[in-house]
């Protein structure tokens, strides 16, 4: 347990910053300020789940103890065991989560492929499945931007995943996601296949400095489409900005006040930059893993096959015989195959 949760090593760490926080001087920069307390409860933390985790097993020696001389069953230890073991196991991979950007919240969009109706709805199960996963798991859920398909679905979505290491936990999820079934928009009730991409990437937050020139930014304002009632179609507050010597686009039609969808399309801008930054490093760093991770974000990383009853991660092998539960939000076993998937690799 201590070389998964490094304890020794986080609790100097913990006491060095804490002194630091004393100076006098401390807040006078609050962007650093404010990433050491950050920092600070992050490794709180670790060292409170690893307490958790060896009280669990303290009382996994006791129940020995007690079957050893006839007051505790086989069956009450084995059980005390597996608590032990899944929790070590559900936070080993978490452990892995040590990049700067994985402790952020993330934007995660979704794109309907060719296909038409079908790649549209396969969007909505998708934006479903998110959706769910993010709710089961303590995450708060923000629509930014949605276009409905013509027919069913959507042909985009946009949602904001708010909490601690949503980055982390969710970008592996980057790529083409594949759909097999029987459709339930053919007549004939034939077998079709449906593509949509994902993307993730972080939200930064007051700790990370993205500095963008006003002068650099052009503005657009439109009248919202999709759901959100009458009135976001009947006023212009949904915002189109571009950042002109990248090229990079951003829309938010999420309020009704244009003001607050100016505020979103920045922070959403800022993100798209930072993670621009974040591959830039990567390929000064090491160019030929950094296109092994280009080519394996553009390409299919997961095929849903609902007729035959399977799920399967084409990067780790990982396989699951319940497809309906993946669609219902159970993704953290796809999640930790991944990371330590990479984790093991490098």
């Amino acid at each position: 347990m201590g070389g998964i949760f490094d304890v020794a090593n986080k609790i100097e760490q913990i006491k060095d910053d804490e002194a630091k926080t004393l100076a006098p001087d401390f807040w006078n920069d609050q962007l650093k300020a404010q990433a050491l307390m950050k920092e600070i409860k992050q490794h709180k933390n670790w060292v409170s789940l690893f307490k958790h985790i060896e009280g669990k097993f303290d009382d996994l020696t006791i129940l020995k103890e007690f079957k050893e001389i006839g007051e505790s069953t086989e069956e009450e230890v084995d059980h005390q065991y597996q608590l032990v073991v899944n929790e070590l196991e559900e936070n080993e991979f978490k452990s892995t989560l040590k990049s700067e950007e994985d402790s952020l919240s993330a934007i995660l969009e979704i794109n309907a492929g060719a296909g038409g109706t079908e790649s549209c709805d396969w969007g909505s199960m998708l934006m479903r499945m998110y959706t769910m996963w993010a709710q089961k798991n303590g995450y708060t859920v923000n629509e930014l931007d949605y276009q409905a398909g013509d027919v069913a679905g959507i042909k985009s979505v946009i949602l904001e995943i708010e909490g601690d290491f949503a980055f982390g936990m969710l970008k592996g999820e980057n790529g083409v996601h594949r759909l097999v079934r029987i459709s339930p928009f053919n007549a004939q009730g034939k077998r079709m296949t449906s593509f949509c991409s994902v993307y993730v990437h972080p939200i930064v937050d007051d700790t990370i400095e993205i500095e963008i020139n006003p002068a650099d930014l052009e503005w657009d304002t439109f009248r919202a489409q999709g759901a959100g009632g009458q009135h976001v179609n009947k006023t212009e507050s949904a915002v189109r900005v571009t950042h002109v010597p990248t090229n990079t686009i951003v829309e938010c039609q999420q309020q009704r006040s244009q003001i607050q969808n100016r505020e979103t399309a920045m922070k959403m801008l800022k993100s798209k930059l930072y993670e621009q930054e974040m591959q830039k490093k990567l390929e000064a760093r090491d160019a030929i893993e950094a296109q092994k991770m280009k080519n394996e974000w553009g390409s299919q990383i997961r095929s849903y096959v609902l007729d035959d009853r399977w799920v399967k991660d084409l990067r780790t092998g990982y396989k699951v015989n319940n497809p309906d539960n993946v669609l219902n939000g159970d993704l953290n076993g796809f999640f930790k195959a991944y990371l330590l998937h990479k984790s093991e690799s490098k």
